[in-house]
Formats: C-alpha cells, sequence, structure tokens
C-alpha cells in the first residue's frame, strides 16, 4: 500500500515492542493528562493535546536530556542563593500539570 509516495508498514496489534517509541509517548501522555481530564469532543482534545505539547517540550524534564526539556538548548544556570529565590507555579491544563521555575 502506498499514500503520498510513502511506504506504510503494518504492525500486529496488541504487541507493543513492534513500536516502543510511540507506546511510549502514548502511555505518558495517556497518564500525565488523559487520565485526568474529561475530554468533550475532538476540537477540545486537539487544544489539550497542544497545551500539553508545549509543556512537553518546552517545560518538561527528560533523563534522556540530562533533566533538559527537548526545547531547550544548554542547561539552565545553576541557583546557589535558594533562600532568597521565590518559586512560582504555572498551571497548565487547569493545573493537572504543574510547571515550576525561580522568579527573576
Amino acid at each position: 500500500m502506498r499514500t503520498y509516495n510513502m511506504d506504510v508498514l503494518l504492525s500486529a496489534p496488541r504487541v507493543p515492542r513492534m513500536n516502543a517509541h510511540c507506546e511510549r509517548v502514548i502511555g505518558t501522555v495517556r497518564r500525565e493528562v488523559l487520565d485526568h481530564v474529561l475530554v468533550l469532543n475532538e476540537a477540545h482534545a486537539r487544544r489539550v493535546l497542544a497545551e500539553y505539547q508545549d509543556h512537553y517540550n518546552g517545560h518538561r524534564p527528560h533523563r534522556a536530556r540530562g533533566q533538559r526539556p527537548p526545547d531547550a538548548v544548554g542547561q539552565p544556570a545553576p541557583v546557589h542563593d535558594l533562600d532568597g529565590r521565590r518559586l512560582l507555579r504555572t498551571r497548565v491544563l487547569g493545573g493537572t500539570v504543574n510547571e515550576y521555575r525561580y522568579a527573576v
């Protein structure tokens, strides 16, 4: 089967190791967002997933990248004076996910 000059590779159902990377991302999205949000329709699902995508790529730490998000270029500057810094919380998806950062 050919579609738009691409080959479609079929995978067997219920065989998670055949496409482990996709299964990992789908499981993460389900556990962190979809298990906690009641999706009303397709437009709502698209908004929820777009907002989570921004969080996932722009703020959420990833072990494989040394606790940096995918969109981060370098390591954040180390904070030495923790007592003098204020911690700010940003609610994502109505408080389902929280982002924390130090006030500048």
